[in-house]
């Protein structure tokens, strides 16, 4: 029997998260039931797809989240212009270049042909399209104002997006100079310091202590490098498989918080995320409690996200969202005093959206000042390194010198 990973909810709000080993999807739907929890989400456990399966999924032509957002605009632009969804399913079709963004095309535009709505379409694309993205567009449908939804969600990806794409472009340097610090590292341990080592052979020498931890570490290096990285990929995919634990994930996460730059980073980052999501749904309608539920998806640390899981009960007892967030821990304080005077003043979506805004800028700020610090110390860290290696290699010339003298 399969195991299978599931998100559920009941009524009042309350998420159950884990893993269940049963017959079939069906029997675990059942079973959720029956303890009272609604479905949400529902996947075959990694450790269960066969190898066949899973080069078939490799192996299948993917749609990025920046083609997401460019059919998203592209459909909102078409339907503002008077023409029917079904029709701009079908323009779009027929200009798509890359295969995949045209076989996505196809069944949404299939999906629609069979006399389904286009959020219930969209439903059946979990892994492209969010409970945030269908359920926005479940409004947008309600409303009459679908085309709208549409650009406020390329908005709310391109502009997600763009913090991301942000500090992975501050990071290119840091990860260039680690790169050659440790090739540097290598060059020296593989090919400089044995033909020293032949040389130190040959004159009988007693080397001296430093040398002979270089010349054992290029030595491991030299004959055991395949055990080196079978080592590091056992100890990377132990890693992955642990982080799937909930449990163990969670307890991950909050350690990452508790670290001094990296964690006010990540707090920053994920509030900003939240801010801008809950803005959207709240802007286009949705209730405030179904709204929380849907911005906490995104949030991608489960610390977090479970205190702002936390903040629901408050909600329905009566409790401000910031009052709620406030007693729940994580959120920022800023962030929570721009939220009350959002809800004081009746403009509660503007102000989140103000928070995301301050927040994505502050992201910036705390990279390029967390890379003022990193990159200097990289710098100084190779040159302690290597002069390491060559005062070694020095000390045993040296001594050697000396007992030929």
């Amino acid at each position: 029997m399969p195991d299978y990973h599931f998100a559920a909810v009941r009524p009042s709000g309350e998420r159950l998260e884990g893993e269940h080993h049963c017959q079939s999807e069906a029997a675990l739907v059942e079973w959720l039931q029956g303890q009272g929890y609604i479905p949400v989400t529902i996947a075959t456990s990694a450790a269960t797809v066969s190898p066949r399966q899973w080069l078939k999924r490799r192996s299948q032509p993917k749609v990025s989240v920046e083609q997401i957002a460019n059919l998203t605009r592209q459909l909102s632009t078409l339907l503002e212009a008077g023409m029917p969804l079904e029709r701009g399913l079908r323009t779009l079709t027929d200009l798509a270049s890359e295969v995949a963004v045209r076989q996505l095309l196809q069944r949404l535009l299939a999906g629609l042909q069979q006399g389904g709505r286009f959020s219930d379409v969209l439903e059946q694309e979990p892994t492209l399209f969010s409970r945030l993205y269908v359920n926005m567009v479940r409004a947008g449908e309600s409303g009459g104002a679908l085309e709208t939804v549409l650009q406020q969600l390329a908005d709310y990806q391109e502009r997600s997006q763009a913090l991301k794409e942000s500090v992975r472009s501050a990071l290119i340097y840091p990860i260039i100079l680690v790169t050659v610090a440790v090739l540097s590292v290598l060059m020296l341990l593989l090919f400089v310091v044995p033909q020293f080592q032949e040389m130190f052979a040959d004159m009988g020498a007693t080397l001296p202590l430093a040398t002979r931890i270089v010349v054992g570490i290029g030595e491991v290096f030299r004959h055991y490098w395949w055990l080196l990285l079978a080592t590091t990929f056992l100890l990377v995919a132990a890693a992955s498989a642990a982080l799937e634990r909930p449990a163990i994930r969670l307890r991950w996460h909050a350690w990452l918080l508790r670290l001094p730059i990296a964690g006010e980073l990540i707090t920053k980052m994920e509030t900003a995320r939240f801010s801008r999501t809950l803005a959207v749904l709240l802007e286009n309608g949705l209730p405030l409690l179904s709204s929380l539920q849907l911005a906490r998806e995104v949030v991608g640390n489960g610390v977090i996200a479970s205190a702002i899981a936390a903040s629901v009960d408050d909600l329905k007892g009566g409790r401000g969202l910031s009052m709620a967030l406030q007693q729940a821990g994580q959120i920022p304080p800023l962030a929570l005093q721009m939220m009350r005077v959002g809800e004081e003043s009746g403009s509660l979506g503007k102000m989140l959206l103000r928070i995301a805004n301050v927040y994505d800028q502050e992201v910036k700020t705390a990279v390029n000042r967390a890379l003022t610090l990193i990159e200097p110390t990289l710098i100084v860290g190779l040159g302690v390194v290597v002069a390491a290696i060559i005062s070694s290699i020095l000390m045993a010339i040296l001594g050697a010198n000396q007992l030929a003298f």
